[in-house]
């Protein structure tokens, strides 16, 4: 479909949920003949190497977000917001100088406002149609909105039918005109589990901006040795980072996208964030969890009262685990609906689209 078309794609690098929902777009890609280049920084760059060490890559550094140790973010983000704002400016004309300098036909970009440029198609993947704000949220969602349209395409990883998996983050009655619905996206294929040599009872995903990213962290490590069983915390933390084991807990930084899936599998039960692309890759395998939303995070919160409400999830507050009861609930080993082969047909219905931006180069077929 694409004839070698190179296209950049540049995930968000908050946390690490960005870049691991870009991986099935990358995967599928290239199997339509595409040539991806990677443009991250951090730890989103190296979860994408490590998932194609054979792909083009560059450095496009971006704002680094800190949360408050606190029960509300609402001061943190107030204060990073001129940041933010600034940071999007300075990444578009980083952007410019990049898109010719790599030749590009395209740019996919994942929660990033300033990568795009004027004549290069240009595609913003994004579930926050309509963010959630503690404060000046009608002001939010008129930027959001303006950002998006400025995008040739607008990519929602979820599905059309309301309320999908983000809800009203991701459904409305005004919907941007460049808006297309190409089903939840995750880089986990039961088919290609890597199973463990012995399955941990409790595995828990964290990852996400700091502090509350160690406080979920140290938190769990407190609670996790009272409970008879093996169990493993994936930590969130590409790179050199040793395994560390205390009693019957072991810790490590990072397990690929195949051993991670396996560790997720054979749990009893799993734990994590309600991050949107945990809340995909858990719907991709058809497991529950027991989810944690990170203090004061809108989205978060909001994502947790959702799929509590429908049943999918167990949702408890982080200064409040009782792990051992949601070992014990009803909830924790049912199996969820999976929408995969919709989700595959929609995203390929959006590759044609852009393919057909494209043309001289790309034959949309």
């Amino acid at each position: 479909m694409f004839n070698g078309a190179r296209i950049l794609i540049a995930p968000l690098d908050w946390g690490l949920g960005h870049a691991s929902r870009c991986i099935p777009i990358i995967r599928r890609l290239r199997e339509l003949d595409a040539r991806p280049i990677i443009g991250a920084d951090t730890g989103p760059l190296a979860v994408l190497r490590d998932a194609f060490p054979d792909l083009q890559h560059v450095r496009l550094p971006g704002v680094q977000v800190s949360y408050a140790k606190g029960v509300s973010q609402t001061w943190a983000m107030a204060r990073q917001f001129p940041t933010m704002l600034r940071s999007v400016r300075e990444e578009h004309q980083l952007f410019l100088n990049l898109s010719r300098q790599l030749r590009l036909d395209a740019v996919i970009s994942d929660q990033r406002f300033g990568i795009r440029a004027d004549g290069l198609p240009s595609v913003i993947v994004t579930h926050q149609l309509y963010p959630f704000t503690p404060l000046a949220q009608g002001l939010l969602r008129r930027i959001n909105s303006r950002h998006i349209a400025r995008f040739d395409l607008c990519w929602i990883p979820d599905n059309e039918e309301s309320p999908g998996l983000a809800g009203a983050l991701a459904h409305g009655t005004h919907m941007p005109r460049n808006a297309r619905f190409i089903g939840p996206l995750s880089r986990m294929d039961p088919a290609r589990a890597i199973m463990p040599d012995k399955n941990y009872r409790i595995v828990c995903v964290i990852s996400g901006p700091e502090p509350q990213r160690s406080i979920l962290e140290r938190e769990l490590m407190r609670l996790l040795p009272a409970i008879p069983g093996e169990h493993l915390i994936v930590r969130g933390m590409p790179g050199p980072v040793p395994d560390e084991r205390r009693g019957h807990v072991r810790s490590i930084g990072h397990l690929a996208d195949d051993a991670l899936t396996g560790a997720l599998l054979g749990a009893d039960l799993i734990v994590g964030r309600t991050g949107y692309s945990t809340v995909m890759d858990l719907e991709r395998i058809g497991r529950t969890a027991l989810l944690v939303p990170t203090p004061g995070q809108p989205e978060q919160e909001y994502l947790g009262r959702l799929h509590k409400d429908n049943g999918r999830f167990i949702v408890q507050v982080q200064g409040e685990l009782d792990i051992a009861a949601a070992l014990e609930s009803r909830v924790a080993g049912t199996r969820i609906p999976t929408t995969r082969d919709s989700g595959e047909r929609q995203l390929d219905v959006a590759m044609k689209e852009l393919a057909g931006l494209l043309p001289g180069r790309c034959s949309g077929t």
